[in-house]
């Protein structure tokens, strides 16, 4: 398995300290906080550990204070209820005494029903794009020095925009953009693994949907950005090492925030995730 790959399943994998409380490292990825699907990731983990035979089926997080990447995160579980069918599990994320998320995560027992699914867009394939690093590496020289490395290092999760443009020299655009991704190597089989990975990798990239009818860069030094609320919907299951769609778009951005929607599918078009965000967008004067 790929080293950056193995490091961010162990990133993912969570030290126990008792029977409710676990702890989690983080990685620095030249962000000036911790990166918030990090936390969702780890937090989704965590609320997993506590629940057998059933699995993931939502979750809803608020980002209540930034995360500091030199220190632990301690993740407390509460059993809300366990029921006939769903189990539910409240996980708050803390350092320094302090929350910085707290997370909501309902889980099912497996069950046949009806089914329907959206229709994937007809897009250009992954084949016929180029990766997100690749343009980072090709406009490294336009990357602020401290964050440079950090920017153009291997990554677990590659990603290939539809849309790709330089950010550092933004155009306006329409709110919506088509991303694919995959893991830059083979996965375990354990679907946990691919759940935890999506949650983390959900959360890279969709708040800037927001920012394309805008003409608008996060490289951008008066652009203050930061996700305020994030929430997944796992429909079906999926393996992130085969590529997967990520569609976004933004329905609306005001006072300060930015609301963006996705829908995430397989190669072969049927829907297995949904997630929805609103974020702090806010333009400071530079003056």
């Amino acid at each position: 398995m790929d080293s950056v790959v193995a490091d961010l399943i162990s990133l993912l994998s969570l030290e126990q300290q008792s029977a409710s409380v676990w702890l989690g490292r983080s990685k620095d990825l030249g962000y000036p906080k911790v990166y918030g699907g990090q936390v969702i990731g780890q937090g989704l983990s965590a609320a997993s550990y506590s629940v057998e035979g059933r699995i993931p089926h939502s979750l809803h997080a608020y980002f209540v204070r930034a995360g500091d990447v030199d220190s632990p995160i301690q993740y407390d579980v509460e059993n809300v209820r366990d029921g006939g069918s769903f189990s539910v599990r409240r996980v708050v994320a803390s350092q320094h005494g302090k929350p910085i998320l707290v997370m909501t995560v309902s889980f099912q027992a497996e069950e046949a029903g009806l089914v329907h699914s959206a229709t994937m867009p007809s897009v250009p394939g992954p084949e016929k794009l180029e990766s997100e690093l690749t343009l980072y590496r090709n406009h490294a020289d336009e990357i602020p020095e401290r964050v440079r490395q950090q920017f153009t290092a291997e990554r677990p999760v590659e990603f290939r925009i539809v849309e790709n443009q330089n950010p550092f020299r933004p155009r306006v655009g329409v709110a919506k953009r088509h991303m694919w991704i995959r893991s830059t190597a083979p996965l375990p089989d354990d679907l946990s693994v691919h759940r935890s990975m999506l949650a983390y990798t959900s959360d890279y990239g969709f708040l800037e949907t927001a920012l394309m009818p805008h003409g608008v860069s996060i490289m951008q030094s008066n652009l203050q950005i930061a996700s305020l609320d994030h929430s997944i919907w796992f429909h079906r299951p999926f393996r992130l090492d085969d590529w997967l769609l990520y569609v976004a778009d933004s329905p609306v951005a005001d006072h300060g925030r930015g609301f963006v929607r996705g829908q995430i599918f397989n190669r072969d078009g049927v829907l297995v995730a949904s997630t929805a965000q609103e974020g702090l967008m806010r333009l400071r004067d530079m003056n």
